[in-house]
């Protein structure tokens, strides 16, 4: 019999809304499951539990004509997002006392839709890497097998929703922080394009990298999750591209995107280095599925290449300058400091320079790959990185340069601004998920979510794939040494 996190997240609200399980019940179910598992992959910076009881009651006391379609469901915010009266510690030990006094625009739209959030989320240090191991909180470990990394810098996110401790997640992602964990850990994750999903009220800067997602095991649930955070917000600094007819859930449930036209390549774009065998394999087995389904997939170059890393550098540095009080310098990881130092020789007219140029060759990419509908390619290079290997033994130049490597396809469509969304589609000879990207014409979130729930039919699905530590809740053979493997 399948226990409530063994439901996707509309299934779970569906449940509720037949009166077959309360909100308060599938609170009560993920917060034993947070208790049992939540340390062991590092999911949680802190946890909320008297608040999601409560928010838990209020779900359930809503009328049924005025509740969506995620009603009554456990989710969790990341670390980086304000959170009013919940501590907010930004992947850092100079935030660990940190208390807002607001919330952040996407955590007012979940509290909206009727979502209840468990808790923060484990994340990278402000954000700045792939990998979510700090200070603060146990690393963000890959539940798959818990020798190797969740990603980062949602990595808490992925890990939680992979563990089976909330359904779907909240993200963010500025250089690929959603796509990677979900292609680390088996799980779908969205960039949306940029200025859908509101970054408000403290924004994401002025470059448009960053922008808030959702993480979940279906493209369904990304898709319904989507529509809660995308809700229109005065004062954003880029126009949101219009809303689909009926929104990006009835999309994804259609799946029926249209013949497409689909760009195929798997060569690094910021970095000039071989992939793994089993990436090429994932993107293989992906541009099978579409042309298995009646798309058109042809070769195509990459639309940016190594040229766009040093800019990209450039802003990923400014970027690492959030305000944090002189006395509380010291309390920063290496990395961070590293990034926050390069940042602060930036000068306006560099920035302003390296802006144009960026700009310049976004345009040159979007002319390259002007005739294809979809791009496909790698999510990541190397499939996964066991916890501590990116910084472990090596200095801050060597660490950020490792990602780099690991990493040379996400960043580019932050740059772009284009949806693209990492899709579990491959498998490493032990058994470890392997992610693909499938990245969408700007504003056009809605064709790409289509399209990726016709790749999951005709693969299967993937809700019923789960890694073995999604039955070992308060097992005492659960450790760090890694649980591999998936449950039948």
């Amino acid at each position: 019999m399948a226990e409530p996190h063994d439901l996707d997240a509309l299934e779970q609200a569906a449940a509720v809304a037949r009166g077959e399980l309360s909100s308060v019940e599938l609170v009560a179910h993920h917060l034993a499951r947070v208790d049992a598992l939540g340390d062991t992959v590092g999911a949680f910076v802190t946890v909320t539990p008297e608040q999601a009881r409560r928010a838990a009651r209020a779900a359930d006391a809503v009328p049924a004509a005025e509740r969506g379609p995620l009603h009554g469901v456990p989710t969790a915010v990341k670390d980086l997002t304000l959170t009013a009266g919940v501590r907010t510690t930004f992947g850092s030990a100079a935030f660990a006392d940190y208390v807002p006094t607001v919330d952040a625009d996407v955590v007012r739209h979940l509290r909206d839709a009727g979502l209840v959030s468990l808790g923060k989320t484990t994340t990278s240090e402000l954000g700045c890497s792939l990998y979510s191991e700090g200070l603060v909180a146990p690393p963000a470990r890959n539940p798959w097998d818990l020798a190797y990394t969740a990603g980062g810098s949602s990595g808490g996110a992925a890990a939680a929703v992979a563990a089976g401790l909330v359904p779907v997640a909240q993200g963010s992602d500025g250089g690929g922080s959603v796509r990677i964990p979900a292609a680390l850990c088996g799980l779908v994750g969205l960039k949306p394009s940029r200025g859908l999903v509101s970054g408000g009220p403290l924004g994401f800067g002025a470059f448009g990298l960053p922008t808030n997602g959702p993480i979940g095991r279906t493209v369904a649930d990304v898709a319904a999750l989507l529509d809660v955070l995308a809700v229109p917000v005065p004062g954003e600094p880029y126009l949101p591209p219009p809303p689909p007819p009926g929104g990006h859930l009835a999309a994804a449930r259609r799946a029926t995107p249209g013949r497409l036209r689909v760009g195929r390549f798997t060569r690094p774009m910021l970095v000039d280095e071989p992939v793994h065998p089993d990436c090429v394999a994932a993107v293989d087995r992906a541009a099978a599925l579409l042309a298995g389904a009646g798309h058109e997939v042809v070769e195509v170059e990459p639309p940016l290449g190594p040229e766009s890393w040093p800019l990209f550098e450039t802003v990923w540095y400014v970027l690492a300058l959030a305000p944090v009080a002189p006395e509380r310098e010291s309390d920063l990881l290496p990395l961070t400091r590293f990034l926050r130092e390069r940042g602060a020789r930036v000068s306006a007219a560099a920035l302003t320079g390296t802006l144009a140029e960026l700009q310049a060759l976004v345009r040159l990419g979007a002319h390259r790959t002007a005739g294809v509908d979809l791009l496909l390619c790698p999510t990541l290079a190397t499939p996964q990185a066991p916890v501590g290997w990116f910084h472990s033994g090596v200095d801050p130049a060597e660490d950020f340069d490792r990602q780099r490597r690991f990493s040379p396809y996400c960043a580019v469509f932050n740059l772009t601004g284009q949806p693209s969304v990492s899709l579990p589609v491959g498998r490493t000879g032990e058994g470890l998920p392997v992610g693909v990207l499938l990245t969408g014409r700007y504003g056009d979130d809605a064709r790409l979510l289509a399209a990726a729930a016709e790749v999951e039919q005709a693969d299967g699905g993937w809700d019923h794939r789960h890694p073995a530590i999604w039955r070992a809740a308060g097992s005492a053979n659960v450790n760090s040494s890694g649980v591999g493997g998936a449950t039948p």
